[in-house]
């Protein structure tokens, strides 16, 4: 008798790679083989795998139709099999297979409008924060605005295309006919998060999603404006904040510490 890890190991490869025998151990109550049964329990698997990318990717799946969605879902299945017990988690990487799947050539889009299926899913999951009071900010003086930093809320997401994949995304997750949609339309910057109770997906002003990309990795306002605003000429701070403002996005707000200077506020210093 082989180890139990080696017997499990053999079990879970065959039943994902239909090329691989079923494992010797495998046998019916009467001590024979069974590979008929074997079949149905690697068939049922990877039907359960395909559902829940189903469930996950309504949008996409309509976009395509069931048919083609589970064709091209069964070779990730194959390929990419959950290593987590979290279903949840499972499919995180569907979105960059359709990219490189050749056969969803006509559809340069659909993998942008799975990253917003995936990105509000994990927003919908994502841990609670209060968003901050913008009553809060009101007390620092004007020449400290520049270095405030910003924690942002745990379920923002943001999601660049070059496609309409938010208006793609919003005409396929409504029960109605999708209206027809312009591919030339011009790309999209999609911010998703929950602040409070329902999952939010709203299209970003020119510029907004670098100064997101900036303030969250800890940029004071200004260089986060000033790297928004080089990489994209139209950019305007005061209609992006309204954006991000409205959107709770911000749980926390610090200030940079400024060579011999002081800060004003009892706000903890920015590292």
């Amino acid at each position: 008798m082989r180890p139990l890890a080696e017997l499990q190991r053999q079990f879970a490869e065959a039943l994902l790679d239909p090329r691989r025998p079923m494992p010797a151990e495998c046998i019916d109550p009467a001590g024979h083989p069974d590979p008929l049964r074997f079949a149905v329990y690697r068939n049922n698997v990877a039907s359960s795998l395909i559902e829940a990318l189903e469930a996950a990717y309504p949008a996409v799946r309509r976009l395509v139709g069931e048919e083609f969605f589970r064709a091209a879902a069964r070779p990730y299945v194959l390929q990419d099999p959950p290593d987590s017990p979290i279903m949840l988690r499972y499919g995180e990487g569907f979105a960059d297979f359709l990219e490189r799947f050749a056969s969803l050539s006509d559809y340069p889009y659909l993998a942008d409008v799975a990253r917003i299926e995936r990105a509000w899913l994990e927003a919908y999951h994502a841990a609670e924060a209060e968003p901050l009071d913008p009553a809060d900010l009101a007390g620092i003086v004007a020449d400290r605005v520049a270095d405030l930093c910003f924690t942002l809320h745990p379920s923002m997401r943001l999601v660049r295309s070059a496609f309409p994949a938010l208006t793609i995304w919003h005409a396929n997750v409504q029960e109605q006919t999708p209206p027809p949609i312009d591919l030339d339309a011009g790309p999209e910057d999609v911010l998703i998060a929950r602040p409070v109770a329902e999952v939010q997906a709203r299209l970003l002003p020119a510029g907004g999603a670098l100064l997101l990309q900036s303030l969250a990795r800890g940029s004071p306002l200004a260089e986060a404006a000033s790297r928004a605003s080089a990489a994209c000429p139209s950019f305007e701070l005061t209609t992006c904040l309204a954006v991000v403002l409205e959107s709770g996005l911000l749980t926390g707000s610090r200030l940079r510490g400024r060579r011999g200077a002081g800060n004003r506020r009892n706000i903890p210093t920015c590292r």
